[in-house]
């Protein structure tokens, strides 16, 4: 097993997401301190979720790029409803502007991006595929035995 798994109390998993999200209409309100302002948050908001981190984060003018490690207890889509919902109740509070911009208080686009940085397929195909194998043998030596 290699080192990069990562433990709950009755699984191991190696969980890892590139998500991408944008405001509303991609408009660029992710500059300067409100960017800082963002990058600061995510890293506060997903620390209070239990063994999720953040293991890169970007913010772009008009988007938000992270990979994060997310245990298989969170699903994907609910710690992005979590994360950007109380990112733009931080953000409308902070920044009272926002909400004339954003009226309605709808700062994120609906969806976001989200795709899986896994181990190399190629190396999973070649484990799943010797495994049968070695199972298959053990299956064969344990038959010996009782003959």
């Amino acid at each position: 097993m290699a080192k990069t798994f990562k433990r709950l109390s009755h699984t191991i998993y190696e969980c890892k997401y590139h998500i991408v999200f944008c405001p509303k209409y991609r408009f660029r309100i992710l500059e300067g301190a409100i960017g800082s302002f963002v990058l600061k948050s995510i890293y506060q908001l997903l620390g209070y979720k239990e063994k999720v981190e953040v293991l890169e984060a970007n913010v772009q003018s008009d988007h938000v790029h992270m990979v994060l490690s997310i245990p298989p207890k969170y699903s994907v889509s609910s710690l992005m409803g979590y994360l950007k919902g109380k990112l733009a109740l931080r953000l409308f509070q902070r920044y009272e502007k926002m909400g004339k911009r954003y009226w309605g208080r709808h700062l994120w686009s609906r969806g976001y991006c989200v795709s899986t940085v896994g181990l190399d397929e190629e190396k999973i195909r070649l484990y799943v595929k010797w495994q049968e194998q070695k199972e298959k043998e053990i299956e064969s030596k344990q038959l010996n035995i009782f003959k």
